[in-house]
């Protein structure tokens, strides 16, 4: 029944399992993983809209692990400057998914991917100069950073890399980076659940694979807390990279 319904194929599994794995790895520590399960899903599933629903209760079980590990370390006055611009670049996303075709929203996806992927890039190259540059506290920088990656979250689940950059700059200390970003993404993420619903993209069918899928997520939490001290992490997250601008131009292609 879950296959007739979903059209899912063996491929379409494989992907789903390792994408659950990755899902599960990043909330962990690897963060680079986070734009690669997004396109592959959207490269291999029949819909990209379809796929983008398939990962977010993915992604809310993993921000689960997360919060319950690094709740402590939680600043609540970053959720407040934050939270109300990202929730208006979600209801963004929202009206846009509704009146878009599933390939504009596939080539969105890729455009999408394709520039964190360069942001990314640009902002390894420049870390010595940002690391003297002193903290973007101003409202105007919270704001724009809040609304597009709300934006972006909705249409792609990838608005992580745009709110590590603001959490950067606010020069959080590692434990305090690490909790407010996961209890914040967490809320993000429940809160997109109705918009998603509403478009049809969470279904009972969908959920149904989300729930055979949410022990390899907990299971890659577990994998990634064991890998993170015995990898090259810098290596690592070029490799996934390149994989995922690589995912992000096969979108903006087909």
């Amino acid at each position: 029944m879950l296959n007739e319904t979903l059209g899912l194929g063996p491929w379409q599994w494989l992907v789903a399992a390792l994408g659950a794995l990755m899902v599960g790895i990043s909330k962990t520590g690897i963060t680079g993983l986070s734009v690669l399960f997004v396109a592959m899903f959207a490269a291999v599933f029949p819909s990209t809209k379809q796929a983008t629903g398939i990962v977010l209760p993915l992604l809310i079980f993993g921000d689960f692990v997360a919060v319950y590990s690094y709740r402590r370390h939680m600043q609540w006055k970053h959720l407040g400057k934050l939270f109300p611009w990202t929730a208006a670049g979600v209801v963004a996303g929202f009206l846009a998914m509704r009146i878009i075709s599933d390939h504009t929203a596939r080539t969105l996806i890729g455009a999408i991917i394709v520039g964190l992927a360069a942001l990314s890039y640009w902002l390894r190259w420049r870390k010595s100069a940002a690391e003297e540059s002193p903290a973007l506290a101003h409202w105007g920088v919270g704001a724009g950073v809040g609304v597009l990656a709300g934006f972006t979250t909705l249409v792609a689940n990838a608005g992580g890399p745009l709110m590590a950059i603001y959490f950067i700059s606010m020069r959080l200390p590692k434990m305090e980076f690490v909790g407010t970003a996961a209890v914040f993404f967490c809320l993000l993420n429940l809160f997109k659940v109705p918009f998603m619903v509403d478009l049809g993209l969470i279904t009972p069918a969908s959920f149904e694979l989300n729930l055979i899928l949410a022990p390899l997520v907990f299971a890659g939490a577990l994998t990634g807390r064991w890998l993170l001290p015995r990898i090259n992490q810098r290596l690592f997250e070029e490799i996934v990279l390149a994989l995922s601008a690589a995912a992000g131009f096969l979108l903006l292609l087909k």
